[in-house]
Parts: structure tokens; C-alpha cells; sequence
């Protein structure tokens, strides 16, 4: 009987929810959902980036509750070492550290204007300059890691942290058909092709709840 319990909100728009349920499902472990609807007033406004502070995903274990994403991942990395979720030499891991954080902290203006929505699809999506910017950003951070450590993942051989914490923006360059390099069509390619991943947007996909406010073509 699992003795882990992971609070998530939507599946369609919780990019949160999805870097810390895909951690726990690269970590191996063994966790039940206990999913809080994306139409209840506290979780809308962590959805539409009006709340300030984000409490979901949340991860208890052991009875310890840990709720900030980044810090679910440490949690899980000292629980399940063997599943590799940072890398194991210290300057790659301090790298990965370094690009996780950019992503927790940063990217405001691709996530106010291409907000995550799985089943949405808006082509020929008009991307602002600020969002453009992030965009050359992130994929200059993906370059770098896929050349410096051979891919296939961020950081390898393996996907860890950083791949969760990027997971949603790669949700995001699909729902906006954001124009990409080869190499980095690829590795949207890697990160959707993963297992935990086609499951998320399976769920997703069928989800019941709408949020109008994402639905629009703005």
C-alpha cells in the first residue's frame, strides 16, 4: 500500500502539477493522486498565475509534506537516489540546479502568454517579442545541455529534473506551434515519447473541466 500521496490540480493546465507528478513518476515512486479540480477558486487562481504563492503539487511521505516543486525533486533525489533524478557529477549537477531554478523563477512572460493547455491547439499563434525571448532562452539552455551531455535528455542518458521542470513548456511549444530547431525538435519529440508523459496527456485529453479563461485564442 503506497504510503506517498501527491495533490495535483488539472492535467490540461497544471504546469506545476505536471514538473512534480513527472518527478515522482521518474523517481519510481509508488504515490496515489489526490486531484483538486481546476474550477475550485484557490487552485484557479494558482492556474491563471493570480495567486501568490503555489502550494500544488504537494507530496506527502513518511508523514512529511513537502510542496514546492523544486523541492519535491530534492526530496525525491535523497529518497530515490537510484533512479537518477539529478545528475551524478558535481558540476553537471550544479548546472542542473542552476537551469531548474531559472525555470521556477523565470519565463514570466511565456507563461502569461502561452499558458499550458494539452488539448488546445492555436496555430499560427501571435508570439510577443518578451515571450519570443524566453523562447530563444529556454531552447539556448536545451542546446547547451543536449550538446554538452549527449543527449537524449537534458542531462543524458536518463530524464531527471531538469526534463520535469521543462516538460510543460514543451506542452506549450506544441499547443503554439512554435517554430524550433531541429535538435530541439527532437528532444520535444523525447520528452512527449516518454511513458509518464503520454499518460498525463491521456488524462488531460479527457479532463471535463474548462477554464475559459485558456480556452481563448488570445
Amino acid at each position: 500500500m503506497s504510503t506517498a500521496v501527491l495533490t495535483i490540480s488539472s492535467k490540461n493546465y497544471g504546469a506545476w502539477a505536471l514538473r512534480g507528478w513527472l518527478m515522482a513518476r521518474l523517481a519510481g515512486l509508488d504515490f496515489t493522486e489526490r486531484v483538486i479540480p481546476p474550477d475550485d477558486p484557490q487552485m484557479k487562481a494558482e492556474i491563471l498565475l493570480l495567486s501568490s504563492s503555489i502550494r500544488v503539487p504537494a507530496l506527502k511521505h513518511d508523514g512529511i509534506t513537502v510542496w514546492d516543486t523544486l523541492a519535491i525533486g530534492e526530496y525525491l533525489n535523497e529518497i530515490k537516489p537510484e533512479a537518477g533524478l539529478l545528475p551524478a557529477d558535481r558540476a553537471a549537477r550544479a548546472h542542473c540546479r542552476a537551469i531548474c531554478g531559472e525555470m521556477h523563477s523565470g519565463f514570466s512572460a511565456l507563461r502569461s502568454s502561452l499558458p499550458m493547455n494539452v488539448r488546445g491547439h492555436f496555430p499560427k499563434f501571435r508570439i510577443w517579442s518578451r515571450a519570443q525571448n524566453d523562447i530563444e532562452r529556454i531552447v539556448a539552455i536545451w542546446r547547451e545541455c543536449l550538446q554538452s551531455y549527449g543527449g537524449p535528455y537534458l542531462f543524458g542518458g536518463r530524464p531527471g529534473i531538469a526534463d520535469a521542470m521543462f516538460a510543460p513548456v514543451v506542452t506549450r511549444f506544441l499547443t503554439y506551434d512554435v517554430a524550433l530547431d531541429p535538435v530541439c525538435q527532437a528532444y520535444c519529440r523525447q520528452i512527449m515519447g516518454l511513458p509518464a508523459m503520454q499518460e498525463w496527456v491521456a488524462a488531460a485529453r479527457v479532463e471535463p473541466v474548462e477554464v475559459d479563461e485558456l480556452e481563448a485564442e488570445f
